[in-house]
């Protein structure tokens, strides 16, 4: 949630290739985003991945800082936050390929969707209610109810894969005309333009030899 102090927490992140190219991926959603802080579909917890961006607590409350500022987390926090993250991935996973939503991924996001979130503020008053800082529980709740309105259809958009044939990236597709085709213009989308060009003009040289 947010107030008029602290707006809606933008999506995206910079991601770096295994080749060390780093690059912008908006995956149009806070829930999509925090699924992308590990590989999306695989272990729950997944240390010995490269993608792998929650390795302790403090990994997590620096990444909650910049979207939903809260309290220190803690081991609890963190593992709460990776069984969160797995089931918003696989649950992702199966609403890109059209697929049937696993129930027990259904149940623990409804169950941290069901625990207090941060609750909206307006600034101004005299009386600080509640915590100065929320509690970083409160703030993976608000992820998982991002979640829940992202996979019931509530948020606008469209949940998609990556056109690329060797990436599969999802995303939440919120263009106007709805035919956003790339993870990133940056990546795939060049990738495809460049790939394009030298066909083509392996085309046109073909043709003049002929």
């Amino acid at each position: 949630m947010s107030d008029a102090s602290n707006p809606e927490p933008a999506t995206g992140q910079w991601f770096t290739s295994l080749e060390g190219t780093r690059w912008w991926f908006d995956s149009g959603s806070l829930a999509l985003d925090f699924a992308y802080t590990g590989p999306l579909g695989g272990p729950d917890a997944a240390a010995d991945s490269p993608r792998e961006t929650l390795r302790s607590p403090d990994d997590l409350t620096s990444w909650l800082a910049t979207r939903l500022p809260s309290a220190a987390a803690g081991d609890r926090d963190l593992a709460d936050a990776l069984t969160l993250r797995g089931a918003i991935g696989r649950l992702a996973l199966a609403a890109s390929a059209g697929a049937t939503a696993d129930s027990r991924d259904v149940d623990l996001l409804n169950l941290y969707a069901a625990t207090p979130d941060i609750p909206p503020r307006l600034p101004g008053g005299a009386l600080q209610a509640g915590r100065t800082d929320p509690r970083a529980a409160q703030a993976l709740s608000t992820i998982a109810r991002d979640a829940v309105a992202l996979f019931s259809g509530t948020t606008p958009g469209t949940i998609r894969e990556c056109d690329a044939d060797d990436c599969g990236l999802v995303y939440l597709d919120t263009s106007r005309a709805g035919n956003r085709r790339w993870c990133s213009m940056q990546r795939c989308g060049n990738r495809h333009k460049v790939r394009a060009h030298r066909a083509r003009a392996t085309r046109s040289e073909q043709s003049t030899t002929r």
